[in-house]
């Protein structure tokens, strides 16, 4: 599966974003999805992911209640919606993809889109 995000840009603190990431196959449907994030000199982590099964969602604590991740099996779309956006998410996020149950490790997602610039003035 080939993946392409989309949606970053610029933003005030407290302001929102929704970060879209196309993906190509007749099996999207089939893959776990997540959003990861590398912020400059840090390490990529994990922000969310949904299942393919049932829409199972996680989230990793720095956005818990701020964001939400969700499909469209459909159109073969991802999407994160992002709000109270602090300068910390300033941040390249990613989309990824893998096959099998939702895990939030980065080794273990095996296709990447190339990356969205989000950037959160204060």
């Amino acid at each position: 599966v080939q993946l392409q995000a989309s949606g970053g840009g610029l933003v005030q603190a407290g302001g929102s974003l929704r970060l879209s990431c196309a993906a190509s196959g007749r099996t999207f449907s089939r893959y776990t999805m997540g959003w990861f994030r590398q912020a400059p000199g840090k390490e990529r982590e994990f922000v969310a992911a949904i299942s393919w099964s049932v829409g199972s969602t996680y989230y990793a604590d720095s956005v818990k209640g701020r964001s939400t991740i969700s499909r469209d099996n459909a159109r073969n779309m991802l999407y994160l919606q992002m709000n109270m956006l602090k300068p910390e998410d300033t941040a390249v996020y990613y989309c990824a993809a893998r096959q099998g149950i939702m895990l939030t490790g980065l080794t273990y997602y095996d296709y990447w889109g190339q990356g969205t610039q989000v950037t959160v003035s204060s």
